[in-house]
């Protein structure tokens, strides 16, 4: 531009003002670095030349480039204010970006899970109640049936915090609680949190979920107690699905037995989930332990009763295929959203 006078460089300028008034984000700052830019800008070359115009231009041109200079800085800002306020306060609005999908919220797949069992043990007659999780000693092992010299009591497994008073190691307790407090008949559910010093690996945890049952009465049989586990296999899993007891032990049943549902991934042919076995087991349980009826207050002569102790993680693991416990704590979205209801 440096052949053309500097009179028509500033009517080529204040033509460009008008511009201004209708330009979109992007334009509005490609003219302002085409006026006023301090390398390239063409009023910017025109003040630049000022100096070398005889006096008369100079008062002349000089008056001129400075009521441009102020026009286009009053009509850039002007413009600005318009654009803000037609998108509000926060950022710009590309409207050719493609739409994002909300993550809805939902509850978590064990809670799932948890309410899904609680729910059919309800057709049974089994009310659902809660218990604290720091328990005394006397509570989580001694109405067990487990003396405090019993491995499971040790710190290895257990955790202590305070002497006499540990993070309960299940929901057991709380049968313990309710036999105390309530008399037979007693037909209750008891989901919660339980803790133990355990690795963090594919299959275990420290702080896991477990749902705890408990059936107190005159005549109870071990019949009974296959039935209502049967019935609810066949509930949660599929009508088809088959289920096993194997003899077992703990403290506080006797007998006891292993349960386990044929796997839900393979239909009981053998595969990685279940270990080529067919079976994965889903619950602990048996009659309760004369003992512990004894512990609580109850004549054990006149009452039998059942109790079962299953893991709501490891049952969603059978029931979905989920190779890894960990999986559930990961709070990885491409993961719960496949739970979403």
């Amino acid at each position: 531009m440096a052949h053309v006078p500097a009179e028509d460089q500033l009517e080529h300028i204040a033509a460009a003002i008008d511009e201004i008034a209708t330009a979109d984000v992007q334009r509005l700052e490609q003219l302002r670095t085409s006026l006023l830019g301090r390398k390239a800008g063409a009023l910017t070359h025109v003040l630049r030349s000022i100096p070398a115009l005889d006096a008369e231009q100079r008062r002349t041109v000089g008056r001129r480039a400075n009521e441009l200079k102020h026009a286009i800085e009053s009509a850039i800002t002007a413009r600005e204010r318009t654009l803000a306020a037609a998108v509000g306060t926060g950022p710009a609005v590309d409207r050719t970006m493609p739409g994002r999908r909300r993550w809805r919220g939902a509850r978590h797949p064990i809670t799932q899970v948890v309410d899904e069992i609680c729910g059919i043990f309800r057709e049974l007659g089994f009310s659902r109640i809660m218990g604290p999780e720091a328990e005394t000693e006397e509570y989580n092992f001694t109405k067990l049936n487990i003396p405090l010299d019993h491995p499971a009591a040790d710190m290895q497994d257990t955790f202590y915090l305070k002497p006499g008073v540990v993070l309960r190691t299940h929901t057991s307790p709380v049968q313990a609680r309710t036999m105390e407090r309530y008399a037979p008949p007693i037909r209750v559910v008891v989901p919660g949190l339980a803790y133990r010093r355990d690795p963090f690996d594919p299959s275990h945890a420290p702080v896991f979920d477990q749902i705890e049952g408990l059936v107190v009465d005159e005549g109870v049989s071990f019949v009974d107690f296959k039935a209502a586990i049967d019935f609810f296999a066949k509930r949660f899993f599929s009508a088809d699905t088959a289920v096993r007891f194997r003899p077992s032990y703990f403290p506080f049943t006797e007998p006891s037995a292993e349960v386990d549902a044929q796997c839900q991934n393979c239909r009981g042919t053998g595969c990685s989930t279940c270990k080529q076995t067919g079976w994965m087991e889903i619950m602990g349980a048996g009659m309760v332990h004369p003992a512990v009826f004894e512990a609580c207050g109850i004549d054990s002569e006149r009452y039998t009763g059942y109790a079962f102790g299953m893991g709501p993680a490891r049952i969603a693991m059978v029931r979905y295929g989920i190779p890894d416990i960990r999986m559930f704590f990961d709070n990885d979205m491409r993961f719960l959203d496949q739970f979403l209801e």
